[in-house]
């Protein structure tokens, strides 16, 4: 089971004694543990077939150690209320205290452990999320710009330094305009940003809705079928 927290095996290098500055090295193994909730397709297995994947991160308030609260928006939501999806997805949860952002390597190695596990196909792995997952759909896909296929980060925020790390990967923003959580305007510097670096992306902004722009978001079949027009090196 993949979490944030890291159990390290010691260090089996003979200590140093002697005074001075010397040359040592570190060779330690991490464990990581993160709970998460698992779809698969409902033809999954019948056929010989490699699945497209598709990464949810919840908000701020889906932390903890219950998975329940990760159904309670996004495509957990839809598939608890009986909707199906040509994805493999998986909606890791993120311990209280802690945000995605700093959570970047765990969530590669629970992508990198379902490709092990599970019949992906690595040209088509998607990422998503709402509010504290749009930053971290940001952050993550900023530091690992050869993984995704394409990403859809809502009412969240970046660092546009970075944004040229983006510009070869397919992006649809959303936000509301009347966000009080997070300022529309960082979904706008965002996509400007990657825009003004050659970039493909672009941004929806709904008129007159607040914090949640998910729930129609994830509503809206267009943006699955986004997702699928895009494929690595295509």
């Amino acid at each position: 089971m993949l979490s944030g927290c890291n159990e390290n095996q010691k260090n089996d290098a003979p200590l140093i004694s002697e005074p001075g500055q010397h040359s040592a090295t570190l060779n330690r193994q991490i464990t990581l543990h993160m709970n998460y909730l698992l779809y698969l397709p409902e033809d999954y297995g019948k056929e010989q077939k490699r699945w497209p994947l598709m990464i949810f991160l919840h908000g701020a308030g889906e932390r903890g150690d219950d998975l329940n609260k990760v159904k309670v928006h996004g495509p957990p939501k839809l598939i608890e209320h009986g909707r199906e999806f040509p994805f493999i997805i998986i909606s890791p949860q993120c311990p209280d205290d802690i945000w995605w952002p700093t959570m970047i390597e765990t969530v590669m190695a629970l992508i990198d452990e379902t490709i092990e596990n599970y019949d992906v196909d690595e040209s088509r792995i998607y990422l998503t999320g709402l509010s504290m997952g749009g930053y971290g759909t940001w952050t993550i896909a900023s530091t690992y710009p050869d993984r995704f296929a394409a990403i859809a980060p809502i009412c969240g925020a970046g660092m546009p330094i970075i944004a040229d790390k983006l510009k070869a990967m397919p992006i649809w923003a959303f936000h509301g305009d009347e966000d009080p959580t997070v300022d529309p305007d960082e979904s706008r510097i965002m996509v400007d940003s990657v825009k003004a670096a050659g970039g493909n992306a672009k941004l929806t902004m709904y008129e007159g809705v607040g914090h949640d722009s998910w729930t129609q978001t994830y509503d809206n079949g267009e943006l699955y079928d986004w997702f699928l027009r895009h494929k690595k090196g295509r």
